[in-house]
């Protein structure tokens, strides 16, 4: 009988060694400083993120440091996640890292980041399988929006008093299962009812643009980092049919 002596590769999809990553990622800075604030966001290094972030804001504005080297740099956590290099623990320490660096960044200006607008976020009612809200959350903030991020398994009602709670301009939701996606059409239902007419942008590996648009307000999000560009579509005033016409079909 063989018994299994090696075990490095055993469980290589969640290995927090970032080394195929650095083969597949790109240079996505026009700045050498700010390009390695970016790779420290990609590599998902916080410490080195911290320290990066202080050393170019003695020669870069905060803004400059967030929207040049940060932001790029999750952006990129993102495209790594949707070829399906990257995983949710290189997600995470990504997004633990792009905080650190904005942090300082918050620090520098005296303020917090001034944020465009209201985002409500959840995973749906029976699902717990928040992989791709966590994302979601991620791209957002990094993009200046305010996330009142509801968490994973959430009632519609929940969904429903968060959008007339907050007044977000947009709300998605995540499911990962068949059935738990049926919680969409009834949100949708229920904003409609009450006229509140928010673009509501459902994905997830269950959802399809089919069902999505079967239903009002229904926005299909194919990719997660769709979501900062279908949030600036939101805050410029497009509504749920004009955003469907640009984002699906």
């Amino acid at each position: 009988m063989k018994y299994l002596t090696d075990y490095a590769n055993i469980f290589t999809r969640y290995d927090l060694n970032i080394e195929v990553a650095r083969q597949s990622a790109r240079k996505v800075a026009k700045d050498e400083l700010l390009q390695k604030v970016a790779d420290a966001v990609v590599k998902g290094d916080e410490d080195q993120a911290a320290v990066l972030t202080k050393e170019v804001l003695q020669k870069k504005s905060p803004m400059e440091v967030i929207n040049e080297g940060l932001i790029p740099g999750m952006n990129e956590v993102s495209r790594l996640w949707d070829e399906g290099v990257y995983f949710l623990p290189q997600v995470i320490l990504a997004s633990d890292a792009m905080n650190a660096g904005i942090a300082l960044c918050e620090e520098k200006m005296g303020k917090s980041m001034d944020k465009k607008a209201k985002v409500v976020t959840h995973t749906a009612e029976g699902d717990i399988h928040d992989i791709g809200q966590v994302i979601v959350n991620a791209l957002l903030n990094a993009n200046g929006f305010d996330v009142i991020n509801l968490g994973a398994d959430v009632p519609v009602d929940k969904v429903v008093e968060a959008c007339r709670t907050h007044n977000p301009v947009m709300v998605t939701g995540t499911a990962l299962m068949t059935t738990t996606m049926t919680a969409f059409p009834k949100i949708a239902a229920q904003l409609k009812r009450l006229g509140l007419a928010i673009p509501f942008v459902c994905g997830g590996g269950a959802v399809s643009e089919e069902y999505v648009t079967s239903f009002e307000l229904g926005v299909w999000g194919k990719e997660a980092n769709q979501a900062p560009g279908m949030a600036e579509d939101a805050l410029s005033g497009d509504n749920w049919q004009a955003m469907r016409g640009k984002w699906n079909g």
